[in-house]
């Protein structure tokens, strides 16, 4: 039987919500080995980010190199990149080692509001990484960013996705988790063609910590296994759903999501 492997590229959680441990949290829950490459350390907890230290680029690189000789993974997700240097640096590795599946969150504020991308690294993110996207999963802030559109309505959403998919992601997942006047959270999967809708009920809780990071991990651990894009993100959905539903009550401000709430309550009907 074959054993799966999925890589994070990503920054590190302290508090153990968001970020690689997030991801690895993820990738373990769905039977997937979990890599990692850091790209910078967070002090942050459930009430904000404290401090943000990247790691150098050339230590990003070794990690690469490392797991590109000895383990080549069957999907990947990039997360917190924080500098220009950092997605040349990663983007230029995914081409070198032909990685496929790979599935792009970007990441850009903390749930505190805390900024985890410089400036300058949006264009560098739309010109290197973007292009190389299986997958991109903006929320609607991070979508209006990138596609550089006022979100609004259901339409703009749909319109957001396009321009993402014209800059180079072979399919698009705009999330509608900010949208909070909405009874339902619906995302929007768009493959160049069609539109897809994948409709939750919102969860009113503050312990949405990580709900990002989580869902495009479990996203690359279905495609890695895979699983068509279509059914790695209604994977995805029902796991960050039961994440946010099943919450574990941590923390003074945003707690984290339970990431083994998937298989312990709802896994298994869901997944059947």
């Amino acid at each position: 039987m074959k054993t799966y492997k999925a890589l994070t590229i990503a920054g590190s959680d302290s508090g153990g919500g968001a970020g690689i441990q997030a991801d690895l949290k993820t990738f373990q829950e769905l039977g997937v080995y979990g890599m990692s490459a850091i790209t910078a350390v967070t002090a942050q907890n459930t009430t904000g980010v404290q401090g943000v230290y990247p790691v150098p680029t050339i230590g990003v690189v070794e990690q690469l190199q490392s797991i590109g000789e000895d383990l080549p993974p069957d999907a990947l997700k990039t997360g917190m990149l924080f500098s220009p240097e950092i997605i040349m640096a990663v983007s230029e590795y995914i081409r070198s080692f032909k990685w496929e599946n790979l599935v792009m969150d970007p990441v850009m504020i903390a749930k505190g509001g805390a900024s985890l991308l410089q400036q300058e690294a949006v264009h560098a993110l739309k010109k290197e990484l973007l292009p190389l996207a299986t997958v991109i999963t903006p929320n609607i802030p991070e979508a209006e960013v990138l596609a550089e559109i006022t979100i609004r309505t259901p339409q703009d959403k749909c319109e957001a996705a396009k321009r993402l998919h014209d800059l180079g992601a072979a399919y698009v997942v705009v999330k509608g988790g900010h949208d909070t006047e909405a009874d339902e959270v619906v995302d929007v999967l768009y493959d160049g063609h069609n539109f897809d809708y994948f409709n939750s009920q919102r969860i009113q809780t503050v312990n949405t910590h990580g709900t990002g990071c989580t869902f495009s991990a479990a996203l690359t651990a279905e495609l890695a296994k895979g699983k068509t894009v279509k059914q790695a993100v209604q994977v995805a959905k029902s796991f960050i759903q039961c994440a946010i539903q099943y919450d574990l009550g941590l923390g003074h401000g945003h707690g984290p999501t339970n990431h083994w709430a998937y298989n312990q309550f709802a896994g298994s009907e869901i997944d059947g």
